[in-house]
């Protein structure tokens, strides 16, 4: 048959489950575009979840682990816009998980630019704190390990100009801070936004981590995500 339009979303799968040992443990990483992969090669397998998934089969000892990607273009932690909120599709896509033990919960920049103009969407970095802080409270009491992993810097993103605000980089660096020292809050911190920054000038992407638009990586950037991940992390169960 000839391809009409190719589509990268997924209309009607959902998940596929499979049969594993009883010490299998599952890790779902818990995102937005960032996670899902937004301009990635299509069929590259470079998100940063599949990463994690290529290292943990590679390493030489500690538990199996399968790896669930969660991750949703547009998604926010605190007001619907494509699909459910953060704080609304939590119990579904992360705590009704079979065998998960182990989120990654990477999840912010849609709050701070707040696309559709909204005045009544604008959060501030403590707002977001609070949401974030409800997902690690949520994961633990589950007996879940949660990691909060830092937002990516976005200096004069093109994906949609009108996102550009220099507030919005005061917002994310707060953020980062606050993840980078939330203590009890989270069980561990994965820093991308250290990974994949130019360090000469850290509000913005190193160019070689750049798919472009200076917001989404590029398939390096994806998989340089997915090296910054500890797999130590994954070692404990509670």
């Amino acid at each position: 048959m000839p391809v009409a339009r190719v589509l990268d979303q997924w209309f009607f799968l959902s998940g596929i489950d499979v049969v594993a040992s009883p010490d299998t443990e599952g890790l779902v990483a818990f995102g937005d575009p960032l996670t899902d992969a937004n301009l990635s090669t299509l069929d590259a397998h470079c998100r940063y979840p599949d990463q994690v998934a290529r290292r943990l089969v590679k390493r030489r000892s500690g538990r199996s682990m399968g790896v669930m990607n969660q991750g949703l273009g547009g998604n926010r932690i605190l007001h619907d816009l494509s699909g459910d909120s953060g704080l609304r599709r939590f119990d579904r896509d992360v705590l009704a998980q079979p065998g998960v033990t182990h989120v990654i919960v990477q999840l912010g920049l849609n709050d701070i630019f707040n696309w559709r103009g909204k005045p009544e969407e604008e959060v501030t970095a403590d707002q977001m704190i609070v949401g974030l802080k409800q997902l690690a409270r949520r994961a633990q009491t589950r007996g879940l390990w949660v990691f909060a992993g830092t937002l990516l810097p976005f200096e004069n993103q093109s994906f949609r100009p009108s996102g550009v605000k220099p507030e919005r980089e005061k917002t994310r660096q707060a953020v980062n801070e606050w993840i980078r020292g939330s203590g009890g809050d989270f069980d561990g911190v994965i820093d991308f936004d250290m990974a994949v920054l130019d360090i000469g000038h850290p509000s913005r992407l190193l160019p070689e981590y750049d798919s472009g638009d200076r917001l989404h990586p590029s398939d390096a950037g994806y998989n340089r995500m997915g090296d910054a991940v500890d797999l130590s992390l994954f070692e404990k169960l509670r």
